[in-house]
């Protein structure tokens, strides 16, 4: 009998194109609605809601109630980790859908994974925090005594953001750029100071995230091209 972990089994759930499509909106990080998550995936409210059982049984979703309605979301930070490293796989090795319009270069240039910023604005940042020297990566992506600093500087709370069930840092393949941006804590706590200082804002029904002409001067003064990159 084998034992250890069934890939196999997460593989087939992604797998599927409806289910995939379905994983996909909810990248943006907000909960949506079975019907919603059926028109995404294509199919019938009937078949999304078989859809939906089967994500959620395996924990790859969760469900929220609110009164008579139900909403879902990824299962969890790792899931989006888990769905962004195969879009960056997958266009790495060149398995790209139809550019569907004018809409993929914003996407291109920031854009929410499941809670943090990337893009080409997210890889510059966190290009910009390794050559500063705010960030290491050894055996893990780490944040350095001057980061610490930084973030502070910037009115990022630390300490509230210190857990032992989730990591500070995390670097995350882009699938764009095929280059790594900031996940974990910290990634999603600097793209909430983005959105809450009116540097930026979540497009509405998008994952596309727009800067400010205030909020691109201050991008890039704070995250100046790093010359590594």
């Amino acid at each position: 009998m084998r034992e250890g972990p069934d890939i196999a089994l997460i593989g087939a759930l992604i797998g599927d194109p409806a289910r995939a499509n379905m994983l996909t909106a909810l990248m943006s990080g907000k909960a949506l609605t079975a019907s919603e998550l059926a028109l995404e995936g294509g199919v019938t409210a009937q078949t999304a809601s078989s859809h939906l059982t089967r994500l959620e049984s395996a924990g790859l979703i969760a469900r929220r109630r609110q009164g008579r309605h139900s909403y879902f979301t990824l299962g969890d930070a790792e899931v989006g980790d888990l769905l962004e490293a195969m879009m960056g796989l997958a266009a790495k090795r060149g398995h790209l859908r139809t550019r569907t319009g004018p809409k993929d270069p914003a996407l291109r240039k920031a854009r929410v994974c499941y809670n943090h910023l990337a893009g080409e604005k997210g890889v510059r940042m966190f290009d910009s925090l390794m050559a500063a020297g705010y960030l290491i990566e050894r055996e893990e992506l780490t944040l350095t005594r001057v980061g610490e600093e930084f973030m502070t500087d910037l009115g990022i709370d630390l300490d509230r953001l210190s857990s032992p069930r989730r990591p500070l840092c995390k670097s995350c393949l882009d699938w764009s750029a095929r280059r790594s941006h900031l996940a974990g804590a910290l990634g999603e706590a600097l793209l909430d100071h983005f959105i809450d200082t009116g540097w930026a804002r979540r497009e509405v029904g998008s994952r596309i995230v727009r800067f400010t002409r205030v909020g691109e001067v201050a991008f890039d003064r704070l995250f100046p091209v790093a010359e590594a990159a």
